[in-house]
């Protein structure tokens, strides 16, 4: 199994994380080195741009299919355009049958300036950038683990990978099964597979405010985004 690191780190110091030599494979791995190298993902998604991050039992992140519903009713614009969204995606059943096989998670925050989210031409390139760096942290904790020796870690982002990356192009070719054009970057947004980022951002304690198409920058006091990695 091979996995790329994901997009390159302006911070010099994942990089070197990131460049470790691989660990040995166990299929037992102590307590403490775990709790080791969760601190270590946590750090790194600070480090990364995050504005808060924190470590959790996968028994805390509610998985509802009701947000995934929100997809539906009313249609998301990005329904059915890409491979990471639904119905092209894991449903909240299908995660939660994963989920049942893994104990712990790094999730993370990613803030930003409310008129960054909401919708405006004005800000498309600063909206863009804020999605990319979310996805651009979880790739990077995803390849910690992955090298780490946790090889079947995996991430979820913010977002539609469609408009997130190839927003720009006509189509998405991973729905006609041809090659994805960002296969190693691209991830479902949390959302996208029934995770309630609202409730889980509320529940670590965090602050976050929604954002709908018809909400003014200057009625919210700030955006924010969501990542997480589902490590062992």
């Amino acid at each position: 199994m091979r996995r790329s690191a994901g997009l390159t780190s302006n911070s010099s110091k994942v990089t070197e994380m990131n460049q470790r030599a691989p660990r040995k494979i166990v299929l037992d791995v102590s307590d403490e080195q775990l709790r080791e190298d969760l601190e270590r993902y946590r750090q790194a998604a600070l480090d990364l741009g995050a504005t808060q991050a924190r470590t959790l039992r996968v028994e805390e992140i509610p998985v509802d299919d009701r947000v995934a519903l929100k997809c539906r009713i009313p249609r998301c614009f990005g329904y059915g355009v890409c491979a990471n969204c639904p119905p092209h995606t894991l449903t909240p059943g299908e995660l939660r049958s994963c989920l049942a096989a893994y104990r712990w998670a790094v999730f993370f925050v990613k803030e930003v300036p409310p008129e960054v989210i909401v919708r405006d031409k004005a800000t498309i390139k600063e909206r863009v950038a804020a999605y990319q760096q979310v996805f651009k942290i979880v790739n990077e904790l995803e390849s910690m683990a992955f090298y780490d020796g946790h090889y079947l870690a995996f991430g979820f982002a913010a977002g539609s990978c469609r408009h997130t990356f190839c927003g720009l192009e006509e189509n998405c070719p991973a729905l006609k099964g041809e090659k994805c054009r960002f296969s190693v970057r691209s991830r479902p947004s949390m959302e996208a597979v029934g995770i309630d980022v609202y409730r889980l951002v509320v529940s670590s304690g965090w602050d976050i405010y929604p954002i709908g198409s018809n909400a003014r920058a200057s009625d919210v006091p700030k955006g924010t985004l969501a990542g997480i990695v589902i490590v062992r």
